[in-house]
């Protein structure tokens, strides 16, 4: 039986505000109060995210952040430190309930529709899982997520083109991704901190040679809508998912702002562990 989703096209916030939305419709999708949601969205100006469990101190150098003008805020999921700036981000929202599966079972099944949309885009993406390519998640070998493996990795000619992230609690799943449009490795690796120059050269072409964003594979810039339009279709081929337009609603954004004040726009929740 087709799923009856909401599709969200929010406009570019902080990042503070964007963890914020996340986790405000997270909150009402476990209570049943909206429905399972797909949210697309960007970030102004261009911004930092951590982990949930990285160090901050320990591998992101704050001073080079401030020089460079990005914002900075800690996710509530996993993962490693991404630079969100020309790219697509998603975020699916769903009561586990309506989306059974491990953690792994999910990624697989999401990483599926994605490359289903990044198809319909003319690239010849595929997945494949960390542990068919010799990796393990749970390892990583820099501070950059698009230096870790994931699950089920989302690859174009080799190169990652999507770093995901998943929470759940509540009894509810959250899963974000990064999807960069133009992929600049350096203007990442600036601001981690390393103990050398030429260790910040080795990672950044490290990192080139690893992940690659649209426009590398297209030949082209495509636009943001269109690779939303994308992405939605070829997840709701893979999910049997009819999505419905929608706003977030007024308890959303009443509980966004309440989670921007009081911990992601907070200095305790980002400069945690």
């Amino acid at each position: 039986m087709t799923a009856r989703w909401r599709v969200i096209y929010d406009a570019p916030h902080r990042g503070a505000s964007n963890m914020a939305i996340d986790e405000a419709i997270m909150f009402s999708v476990s209570e049943g109060a909206s429905p399972p949601t797909l949210r697309f969205y960007a970030w102004d100006p261009p911004t930092i995210s951590i982990g949930y469990f990285q160090r901050l101190e320990r591998e992101i150098d704050l001073g080079r952040v401030a020089e460079a003008g990005y914002d900075l805020v800690r996710r509530p999921t996993g993962g490693r430190t991404v630079l969100h700036d020309d790219e697509v981000t998603y975020g699916i929202i769903v009561r586990e309930a309506e989306f059974p599966g491990s953690v792994v079972e999910t990624y697989r099944r999401i990483s599926t529709g994605l490359v289903e949309g990044l198809r319909a885009l003319g690239m010849e993406a595929g997945m494949v899982a960390a542990q068919e390519a010799g990796h393990d998640p749970r390892e990583h070998s820099s501070a950059a997520c698009f230096d870790s493996p994931s699950w089920y990795e989302v690859v174009c000619q080799g190169k990652k083109v999507i770093g995901s992230a998943q929470t759940r609690k509540m009894g509810t799943i959250l899963q974000h991704g990064s999807i960069p449009i133009t992929f600049l490795p350096a203007r990442l690796t600036s601001v981690l901190t390393l103990k050398s120059d030429a260790a910040r050269n080795r990672l950044d072409s490290t990192l080139a040679k690893k992940a690659g964003g649209l426009s590398e594979f297209l030949q082209r810039r495509p636009e943001f809508a269109e690779v939303c339009a994308a992405l939605r279709e070829g997840l709701s081929r893979c999910l049997d998912i009819e999505f419905v337009e929608q706003e977030l609603s007024a308890r959303e954004r009443d509980s966004a702002e309440r989670l921007l004040r009081k911990k992601y726009a907070d200095a305790g929740w980002n400069q945690k562990r």
